[in-house]
């Protein structure tokens, strides 16, 4: 059975399989299908740092669904600050859900929290088997994450300025040596503005790879 891949706006995008749903780094402003906290129904929210476009609506959405935040312990602090479910976690770390296998990984950037860390997520939902980079430049240790849990899809920033452009980003690419890239962090605002269509072309010049350009707004079925 395959699962849904609902890209939402900017590095947000829901996975939906078993008649179950997750949603990462939940920010919705201006998002093009007008969803707001209240229409977005989930079980679990995966944040990867606290910059505002990542935790976004994050905590809003899991008052109104009994949602379970898991993130790194300090973003899973003030989630219970605020008064919502959350799991902590932290780099390194794995865990066992209903759904299956969640790991945080590294990820070179800025927390958004006092004394915190970013992190990138590998999940295996329901066999649905993916890479979130989350906000990140690159590193050469990402060519160990497929040694460690493997997955078919890679989930990567390539808007350049606050994360890996496209040329970096096809070097992850061939570090991770992932099925299918899907491209996300870029064309929100100028300073992240590139042209996806070449990032594809190059990635599938240059590697085994091949790039699954979502529009936002728009939902692929992924194995």
């Amino acid at each position: 059975m395959s699962a849904k891949f609902h890209f939402i706006n900017h590095a947000c995008f829901m996975l939906e399989k078993n008649n179950s749903a997750i949603i990462f780094d939940p920010y919705l402003d201006d998002n093009s299908e007008g969803l707001t906290a209240k229409d977005i129904k989930v079980d679990y929210i995966f944040v990867s740092h606290g910059h505002f476009d990542h935790l976004g609506s994050a905590f809003e959405i899991s008052k109104n669904c009994d949602a379970t935040i898991i993130s790194t312990a300090e973003i899973c602090g003030l989630a219970q600050e605020a008064g919502c479910k959350a799991h902590a976690m932290h780099l390194g770390g794995t865990f066992k859900f209903p759904f299956g296998k969640v790991r945080l990984t590294l990820a070179f950037h800025g927390s958004g929290v006092p004394g915190g860390h970013a992190c990138g997520i590998v999940i295996d939902f329901y066999g649905t088997k993916l890479y979130f980079a989350g906000d990140t430049a690159l590193f050469s240790d990402m060519q160990l994450l497929p040694k460690l849990d493997a997955f078919e899809y890679a989930v990567l920033p390539i808007g350049g300025n606050f994360t890996m452009d496209p040329n970096d980003a096809l070097i992850a690419c061939k570090l991770l040596q992932a099925k299918y890239v899907i491209p996300v962090h870029y064309n929100t605002w100028p300073p992240i503005a590139q042209d996806v269509e070449a990032f594809k072309a190059a990635v599938e010049d240059e590697t085994d790879s091949k790039v699954l350009i979502v529009k936002p707004g728009n939902t692929i079925d992924i194995d």
